[in-house]
């Protein structure tokens, strides 16, 4: 599983990378967390409000800021 964080380093975008490191730690998934911060990549995504989350390429939640239970929710 592939997971994407898409945000341009403000503090919820960094709360979500850190709530989701910690949602699949507690759920004992393998996966591959990976951080956007680039604008052209974050738009190419189709993504406009941040921060965000990808789940194998397909946008799951954009513009706020999900809770470690929220984010369990989307990847198991």
């Amino acid at each position: 599983m592939k997971i994407q964080i898409y945000g341009t380093g403000c503090a919820k975008c960094k709360a979500l990378f850190e709530n989701v490191g910690r949602a699949v730690a507690e759920s004992g998934i393998a996966a591959e967390v990976v951080k956007v911060e680039d604008i052209q990549k974050i738009t190419d995504a189709g993504v406009f409000f941040t921060p965000a989350i990808a789940v194998d390429g397909q946008v799951k939640s954009s513009g706020k800021l999900l809770s470690v239970d929220d984010i369990k929710k989307l990847i198991t």
